[in-house]
């Protein structure tokens, strides 16, 4: 279960990331990988994250409820 969390965490991180057009192979944004997962993790409502992800492609921010919304917003 635990190992699950991060996994669908890593996931969900990627995915905004890849709606925001922030590309997480630039080495400026992999090294924040880890502490976005762990953000990400520590979120209360990845349920949402999940719905919006599949309801859209592109976002031109992250959602405010986001816990990693800063980065993906900057």
């Amino acid at each position: 279960m635990f190992f699950e969390k991060f996994n669908r965490s890593a996931d969900l991180v990627k995915g905004m990331a890849q709606r925001t057009g922030h590309d997480l192979t630039d080495p400026k944004e992999a090294s924040q990988f880890k502490q976005m997962v762990m953000a990400c993790a520590a979120c209360s409502d990845q349920a949402a994250c999940t719905r919006l992800q599949a309801e859209t492609d592109t976002l031109d921010a992250a959602p405010a409820y986001c816990r990693n919304a800063a980065r993906f917003n900057s």
